[in-house]
């Protein structure tokens, strides 16, 4: 009875609409900054595409990198005399053997809500997985609180990536937007209240034209999740020559590569209220864009090069379109997916995203497609010189946090990216899309020290980036769990990244006993 009424309660407040999340601790975690911290031969991933160097030592003053040695030779002793000295007062980091790259970017990290309502828990998913800067796009939890948790993030009182708050268009008017003169009004009082930028959803195109344009005037960045409400009137194109800077998922896309119609072929039935249909149908949307290499595929690929727009796909938040028994049996769901989370993802008529109304093997092969002319948008993208980022959109459709983001990593791989590149969108251009690449995105001195350390060379396997790790075949024939994340450094502050999932594992651990709930599968009684 416990568990049937915890359960109702969590659907109704999933049903409005309503935001419970706590706020995460204010307590110190991590360790330092230091006066000195001497991390001590790693191999370098510097985050800028340059292949790996090592073994290194990397000198950190307070939280900036104050130098980058080279000290040795693969295989070889390392020649004490070359190493940079430790001060009185320093500290030491033992890596050697182990691979450094840049702090992750989570270009597309909402921060929970009724679904995942434990900010502590979100948190240390993201830090344990080595990311150490998210951009919240809409806000969901209102400006305030993303600002509350963003100042106590950079204060690093809390145990929390970087944020940078894109507040959804809208959010907070005391009535509907319905002129231009509103659309900026609204823009200048957002940045006034200390957004870093805009998350929109679509508009009328006199409303989303005024809106861009105010927002570019005052130098605040944006995003788009091109909703079919709107995107018949308004694409990627449109968005991007008005002064959109990044566009999410891939909606608005396909509807600017139309060259045989100007309206997506939706079936005669189709209610965008009913998800299913939603999302069902949005599986045959590439296939009715130009074909790949064509004239006007070209064109607008070039097009929105030119306006130096950013693609940030979050490939991972539809696979389980493509695949739904594969992400609902994702093997860390057993200990890193909290009851409200498991239960949100469910089939449910009034949940965002939990549209497995009668999902089969139709939906699942017309997917399967759709992500093969995606990706290989995405992927030539990046070949002409076009930024892509990575964001996971964590929370929904059976996609963790943490956990979401290193499958993104694998999806790009997929596509095409070298493991190279791969990083360099986790890491660099995530900061350039974000403006802020002289202070993070790569390793460089000067730079802020934000790592992620693991003992594993994650170019040969990303999936040893999970913190679940990966299993290998050890040289006595035993199956061993190798890898996660090890150290999660951010600010100079460094923090056992296996603590901080030990910790989420513990969270949850706790709530299943509070309420009774034993994961199953859903219709399995």
């Amino acid at each position: 009875m416990k568990k049937l009424l915890y359960l109702a309660g969590l659907i109704s407040t999933l049903a409005l609409g309503q935001s419970r999340i706590t706020d995460a601790p204010v307590v110190k975690e991590g360790d330092g900054p230091f006066t000195q911290l001497i991390i001590r031969g790693v191999i370098l991933i510097d985050g800028t595409g340059a292949p790996p160097i090592g073994p290194v030592d990397i000198v950190v003053r307070e939280n900036r990198i104050e130098r980058i040695a080279t000290v040795g030779y693969p295989g070889v002793p390392v020649a004490e005399e070359r190493r940079p000295k430790l001060e009185a007062g320093g500290k030491e980091l033992n890596a050697e053997g182990m691979y450094l790259m840049p702090g992750f970017i989570d270009m597309h990290g909402h921060i929970g809500g009724g679904q995942a309502p434990n900010a502590e828990y979100v948190f240390k998913l993201w830090m344990g997985h080595g990311i150490t800067t998210i951009r919240d796009p809409s806000a969901g939890n209102s400006l305030n609180w993303v600002l509350d948790h963003k100042k106590k993030s950079a204060a690093n009182s809390i145990t929390a990536p970087r944020i940078h708050a894109y507040t959804s268009f809208g959010q907070g008017s005391a009535k509907p937007i319905s002129t231009p003169e509103m659309a900026r009004e609204w823009v200048r009082s957002n940045k006034a209240k200390g957004a870093d930028g805009i998350k929109f959803f679509g508009a009328a195109p006199d409303i989303m034209q005024a809106a861009l344009d105010e927002n570019k005037k005052l130098g605040l960045r944006s995003a788009c999740h091109h909703a079919q409400m709107d995107v018949a009137r308004w694409n990627v194109v449109k968005s991007a020559k008005a002064g959109l800077t990044s566009m999410e998922h891939w909606y608005g896309l396909p509807e600017a590569l139309f060259t045989d119609r100007t309206i997506q072929n939706y079936p005669l039935d189709y209610n965008y209220q009913n998800e299913q249909h939603r999302f069902e149908n949005a599986g045959n949307l590439w296939k009715q864009a130009a074909a790949p290499y064509s004239d006007h595929w070209n064109n607008v690929m070039n097009e929105l090069i030119t306006l130096d727009f950013t693609l940030d796909p979050t490939f991972n938040i539809y696979e389980a379109s493509r695949d739904l028994h594969r992400a609902r049996r994702a093997e860390w769901h057993e200990e890193y997916t909290l009851p409200q989370l498991w239960s949100f993802f469910q089939p449910n008529r009034r949940a965002h995203g939990s549209y497995w109304f009668a999902w089969g093997t139709e939906q699942e092969v017309n997917w399967r497609e759709n992500y093969a002319l995606w990706m290989k948008f995405v992927n030539e993208y990046k070949n002409r010189g076009g930024r892509v980022t990575t964001g996971s959109d964590s929370g929904f459709i059976f996609q963790v946090y943490g956990f979401a983001y290193i499958r993104e990593l694998e999806l790009l791989r997929e596509a095409g990216f070298h493991p190279l590149e791969v990083i360099r969108s986790a890491t660099l251009y995530g900061a350039q899309a974000l403006g802020v690449e002289k202070d993070l995105g790569s390793v460089e001195v000067g730079k802020l020290a934000d790592f992620v350390i693991v003992d594993q060379n994650p170019l040969e396997n990303l999936q040893v980036l999970y913190g679940t790790g990966a299993i290998k075949l050890s040289d006595d024939n035993k199956a061993i769990r190798v890898g996660g994340v090890r150290y999660t450094i951010k600010d100079g502050v460094v923090y056992d990244a296996k603590k901080l999932l030990a910790d989420v594992r513990k969270i949850v651990a706790d709530e299943k006993e509070k309420t009774g709930f034993v994961l199953k599968q859903p219709g399995v009684e």
